[in-house]
């Protein structure tokens, strides 16, 4: 199949489009609306579903309505949006719900700006909702990955009932690059042995989020923890970009992992080892491979769109094993393969025995 030149957003619409979403719900918000846009120029002349929501939180709850039948569902918002889904989100990992979230980050706190950023990384991973609980969270960093991601998100959501997340900000879902869609590469799990499709033929079902009975709700938890586990084992995936002699490894997400990647040729260029370590599943997050490569290397530089929010899990995975810096931008300031070849060129000059992980 030939490529073609097409904007992010549009991209991940056409793609839930071939994974077989039946039903989009969404509410429209900047830097992500392109999404609703074109799902609503397409799917009702496919006869599926459309509908514009009132609000973020009546479209999260109709995705929670048609995941319940089995049916392949998906929302799309950013940043002060996906926030309003929070309680909603969790209400559909405790009852197993499948489902599809695109977020488009932009800057923050509050409303914000509209700039691209990468401040919703707690919110994704570690949850505005209560209780304890996993989203699971894919995070590409070009068209062509967001095309694939989109078709991953939909065959994981169902394979493990339970709410999944493409993360991406505003610079992919703006951008446009040659990409091509392939046929939805998956074998979905048959549903049919949970969803409510009618209770003529069969005992009836419930899928609900309130558990009362004493230790009910312990048994549940404790199971999808389980199941969060099993996903971490056979779901996590990330990039190793030219690490094999890294003395410094740089650690990104995103689109800042392809800004990241020309710095590392840049660095290459002048003889420096630097190779880059990326996740793509953010959840579950590679931190056995991210600890494996810091064995191996004298430091790591995390860069993000934030002000140190993946850090933390970078840290978590080095467990000491080497030292850890930070350098990043918010609300809208981008990080340049220049900027990061000043810092890279700092930090190098430095390096030695290791010592005593730290952070600047």
């Amino acid at each position: 199949m030939a490529k073609v030149l097409v904007k992010g957003n549009e991209a991940i619409a056409q793609a839930a489009i071939n994974a077989g979403c039946q039903c989009y719900f969404g509410y429209p918000i900047t830097p992500q609306s392109e999404i609703g846009e074109y799902m609503g120029a397409h799917l009702p002349e496919l006869g599926r579903t459309f509908i514009t929501a009132e609000s973020e939180l009546a479209s999260i709850n109709m995705v929670i309505g048609a995941g319940t039948t089995g049916t392949k569902a998906m929302t799309s918002s950013s940043s002060c949006g996906i926030a309003l889904m929070q309680e909603a989100i969790s209400a559909m990992c405790c009852a197993e719900v499948p489902g599809v979230i695109v977020s488009v980050m932009r800057g923050g706190p509050g409303l914000g700006n509209i700039a691209p950023a990468q401040g919703d990384y707690f919110q994704a991973l570690k949850g505005g909702g209560n209780g304890d609980y996993k989203t699971v969270v894919l995070s590409p960093s070009t068209v062509q990955e967001a095309i694939d991601l989109t078709y991953r998100a939909f065959h994981l959501a169902l394979k493990y009932r339970n709410p999944v997340m493409l993360l991406a900000d505003g610079i992919l879902g703006q951008m446009m690059e040659p990409a091509e869609f392939g046929e939805y590469p998956y074998d979905d799990p048959d549903v049919s042995t949970w969803a409510l499709d009618g209770a003529n033929n069969r005992p009836a079902r419930n899928i609900v989020s309130l558990h009362m009975p004493e230790g009910a709700m312990e048994a549940l938890t404790n199971r999808i923890f389980e199941k969060y586990e099993k996903i971490a084992q056979e779901e996590t995936t990330f990039e190793g970009y030219k690490l094999e002699d890294a003395k410094l490894v740089l650690t990104a997400f995103g689109t800042v992992g392809r800004i990241a990647k020309a710095a590392v040729n840049k660095a290459r260029e002048k003889g420096m080892k630097v190779g880059l370590f990326r996740p793509v599943t953010l959840f579950p997050f590679p931190e056995k491979q991210l600890q494996e490569t810091a064995k191996n290397t004298d430091m790591i530089l995390d860069l993000e769109l934030n002000k140190g929010q993946m850090l933390l899990d970078v840290r978590s995975a080095v467990f000491g094993a080497c030292p850890v810096e930070f350098f990043g931008r918010t609300a809208g300031g981008l990080l340049t393969p220049d900027m990061i070849m000043k810092k890279i060129e700092e930090l190098y000059s430095k390096l030695g025995t290791k010592t005593e992980a730290g952070v600047n």
